[in-house]
């Protein structure tokens, strides 16, 4: 009988954490406090988790921590999530992640962006081919960065390769996104916004159903509301969600993203709930700019 993906597909039409991943004192993955703030996703009504996404700091964990960090995901989450982990790299440690995650219980793989300065249309076929015919059991979701890759071409992965359900799409661009989606199949796929909030309602306009969230670890009510005036097709309440966000996804993005996830571990050290160190290349946000962000935070009510 053929998988047909219905839980997994209504977990990417939601909102799909990237939670952040707490280092201790001493640099180590901090299991007690990752294990806390997952948790405190899930009692906000956040249901579907990535682990090893970029807000995780995907690129900064060893072979070890991302394993690590997956199954921490999967064990808090038991019954009460759906786990879309993230794998990539070279394609024999993306399908070995991707198997890990399936041993360990997952549901989904996220397989990010290719990173290699030489990306073929056809090799990015290959690539995503290799990894989701290894774990024909599990839902794909390819993470889409490249602005010259064409709808054509995920449809020809797709025909490949049925478990390919649903697409993070992070192409600053709503018309592009709105052509490939048509081009590749706007209803064989789910489509998620994966610039987060701010591209979410233009981003639904064209068809998207999801979106992926980094603010979401510091406020998870308020992510729920965006989602839930998307769903209600209420734009001028998502727009004053849009609005209640802005200034704190600016500075996520300022100077090329160079703060993303920097900004969101100051919010949550300004709560409390975790150190604010990231790894290089991220950087501490400076002193400066501590006191904006966490009066950003707490004027959530969190």
């Amino acid at each position: 009988m053929t998988a047909t993906f219905e839980v997994q597909r209504a977990a990417l039409a939601d909102v799909v954490a990237i939670p952040v991943t707490p280092f201790a004192e001493d640099g180590s993955v901090d299991q007690d406090t990752h294990r806390a703030l997952l948790r405190r996703l899930l009692d906000g009504g956040v249901t579907t988790l990535t682990p090893n996404g970029n807000t995780g700091e995907f690129y900064a964990l060893s072979p070890e921590e991302r394993r690590l960090v997956t199954e921490l995901t999967l064990d808090e989450a038991g019954d009460r999530g759906v786990v879309l982990v993230g794998v990539g790299h070279d394609v024999p440690t993306a399908v070995a992640s991707a198997r890990h995650a399936r041993e360990r219980g997952a549901a989904m793989v996220m397989v990010h962006q290719p990173v290699h300065p030489y990306v073929s249309q056809s090799g990015w076929v290959d690539y995503h081919r290799a990894i989701a015919e290894a774990v024909p059991e599990l839902g794909v979701v390819p993470y889409i960065r490249n602005a010259q890759l064409s709808g054509a071409r995920l449809a020809e992965l797709a025909d490949h390769c049925p478990n390919v359900i649903g697409v993070k799409y992070a192409v600053p661009d709503a018309a592009r996104f709105a052509a490939f989606a048509r081009d590749a199949g706007l209803d064989r796929f789910v489509w998620v916004a994966g610039l987060a909030e701010p591209y979410a309602p233009s981003y639904f306009s064209a068809g998207a159903t999801g979106f992926t969230s980094g603010l979401v670890n510091v406020a998870p009510a308020v992510s729920r509301n965006m989602i839930e005036a998307l769903r209600s097709g209420d734009y001028p309440a998502a727009m004053k969600v849009w609005e209640q966000i802005r200034r704190f996804e600016e500075l996520r993005a300022a100077h090329g993203s160079a703060n993303n996830v920097t900004v969101v571990k100051e919010a949550l050290a300004s709560l409390g709930l975790c150190r604010r160190e990231v790894r290089p290349p991220s950087k501490r946000l400076p002193e400066s700019e501590r006191a904006e962000v966490a009066a950003i935070a707490a004027g959530w009510s969190i």
